[in-house]
């Protein structure tokens, strides 16, 4: 049997390779470019899909595998592929994931191309196979950047770098709607994803000259066993919370799922306490830091993606605003993010991380609640307070979480930790989307009847699904109705589609609230302060 080692941490963040004779800020501008692709993707999608729907005929499942394919993807590899950033090196391991990232965001905006020319292929099938494609490289170039900005900045800079990271990547993110309400309403859906390539060249110029290379001395091999164990139980998971909703809870293959996940990852944890070189050495959570840290991750990314993903669908769907009009209505976060992000950084550092991310929270709360009272002709004022005050509630979580996590963990299991953060991320946001999309409906279903009133009783069952699958987009499709319907009959199902839309949002957005108010109790538990420097890692 394989026992446990221990080995001698570098002396400093930046020991080894990287940042000898760079300048750890352009390593951060590098870095920056090309996690600024994935999260762009990460938003404007949601401004694209009413457009993916209505041009390649997807349905409500179809969009939420777009999203939930590429949180899939991300969830089972990322941890992995921080693992292998630290044997491999994290130079070699980004770069990679950022080529992989703008190909593949190529051949996505080449989906109706791709399905004429592979027999049996639909453009909705190619979509959402390239996005898990898309998924398997992100999970490559995220963790390796945390890690290269782990080893380049040194740890009294730490929480000035990681505050520059979340305006960087903050102002990416809420610019997404902005940027790809522009391109969809003035070009079409396929350039929100073509926009990578040349971002990504930019990125692997960059990255090529600026970026040293970093791995970790100490560790040699993959733990495939765990890799593969790993794996399975996050594939069991995440597939789980995405198709429950549709099977059902109670069903005998969402319990038999679980039952996979239960085995898989306690063989997990038993092989990873054996393992010379464990995939992730269990002592990494003995910092309450970093496991509370990603149990906040987890929690904030399910209230914020979960009850975001609705929004697209209430701007266009339900408000009538074109994409270009509804990502401008998101500009008060952009402008948040570039001024939080930066000060957030600050906070932690003076404040240290319980306070600052308790108040970050309790902001976010407050912002959930104000959008779940948004009426369905809301104001831009009236919906981009509520974005304002989100700005400056999460940047404190995520700039917080991040040097959490991160920052305490050892340099040389600086990827691996990435990926942890990074894994918590996606697990929640396919959480949030899953489970609040599942409250959604129920809500829409329970309340549409009431709106229709007593037509309600003379619609067909079928009828009436096809009424609550339209109210879930928000919108209601003329051709399901047969011609010559009464305007007052059509007034009287649009407003039916569009109430139960709102109530649904609403009761998404209390829910969120909820949670964020759980997680600013959470964060009450924070032990901070980052591992001292010099310290000995216990590898098994």
């Amino acid at each position: 049997m394989a026992h446990a080692k221990t080995v001698e941490a570098p002396s400093s963040p930046g020991s080894g390779e990287t940042g000898k004779g760079t300048n750890p800020w352009l390593v951060l501008l590098a870095v920056s470019l090309g996690v600024i692709m994935v999260m762009l993707d990460g938003t404007v999608v949601g401004i694209a899909n009413p457009v993916i729907q209505t041009d390649l005929g997807a349905s409500l499942s179809d969009l939420q595998w777009v999203t939930s394919g590429y949180l899939l993807a991300l969830a089972v590899f990322l941890i992995t592929a921080g693992k292998l950033g630290d044997l491999f090196g994290h130079k070699r391991v980004f770069l990679i994931g950022v080529a992989g990232f703008a190909v593949s965001s190529v051949g996505i905006g080449l989906s109706q191309q791709l399905a004429d020319i592979i027999p049996g292929l639909s453009p909705v099938g190619a979509l959402i196979g390239l996005r898990v494609l898309q998924g398997l490289f992100g999970a490559l170039l995220q963790p390796a950047a945390l890690a290269l900005l782990r080893s380049a900045f040194p740890g009294e800079k730490l929480n000035q770098a990681m505050g520059a990271w979340g305006a960087i990547i903050g102002l990416s993110s809420a610019a997404g709607p902005i940027v790809g309400g522009l391109l969809v309403e003035k070009v079409n859906w396929e350039s929100v994803f073509f926009i990578n390539a040349p971002v990504g060249v930019i990125a692997l110029v960059m990255g090529f000259f600026l970026i040293k290379e970093n791995r970790a001395q100490t560790l040699s091999r993959v733990d495939w066993l765990g890799v593969v164990l790993l794996s399975g139980a996050m594939f069991s998971l995440v597939w789980t919370i995405i198709k429950a909703p549709e099977w059902g809870w109670g069903d005998s293959t969402t319990l038999t799922f679980i039952g996979a996940f239960v085995v898989l990852i306690g063989a997990f944890i038993f092989w990873q306490s054996r393992a010379a070189q464990p995939l992730v050495p269990l002592s990494l959570f003995k910092n309450m830091s970093i496991s509370i840290g990603t149990v906040l991750m987890m929690m904030v990314a399910f209230a914020m993606f979960g009850a975001m993903f609705f929004l697209g669908f209430f701007f266009q769907g339900v408000h009538g605003l074109s994409p270009l009009e509804a990502g401008l209505r998101m500009l008060p976060m952009s402008a948040g993010m570039i001024i939080a992000s930066p000060l957030a950084g600050l906070a932690i550092g003076k404040l240290g991380p319980k306070i600052t991310m308790s108040a970050g929270l309790l902001i976010t709360a407050v912002s959930m609640f104000l959008m779940s009272q948004l009426s369905i002709d809301a104001s831009f004022v009236e919906s981009g307070l509520p974005f304002l005050l989100l700005a400056f509630g999460l940047s404190p979580v995520f700039v917080g979480a991040t040097e959490i996590i991160v920052g305490n963990a050892p340099v040389e299991l600086s990827g691996v930790a990435g990926g942890v953060q990074q894994s918590a991320m996606q697990v929640g946001g396919a959480l949030g989307t899953a489970i609040l999309g599942a409250v959604m409906a129920a809500e829409i279903s329970s309340k549409l009847p009431g709106y229709l009133g007593p037509m309600a009783q003379g619609i067909p069952a079928q009828q009436m699904e096809g009424l609550e699958k339209a109210a879930a987009f928000g919108g209601f499709p003329p051709e399901m109705l047969p011609k010559g319907t009464p305007d007052q009959v059509i007034q009287t199902l649009t407003g039916a589609v569009h109430n139960s839309f709102m109530d649904g949002m609403h009761l998404a957005f209390l829910v969120s609230t909820g949670i964020a108010v759980l997680t600013a109790v959470l964060t009450l538990f924070v032990k901070a302060g980052r591992k001292t420097e010099g310290a000995p890692v216990h590898m098994g």
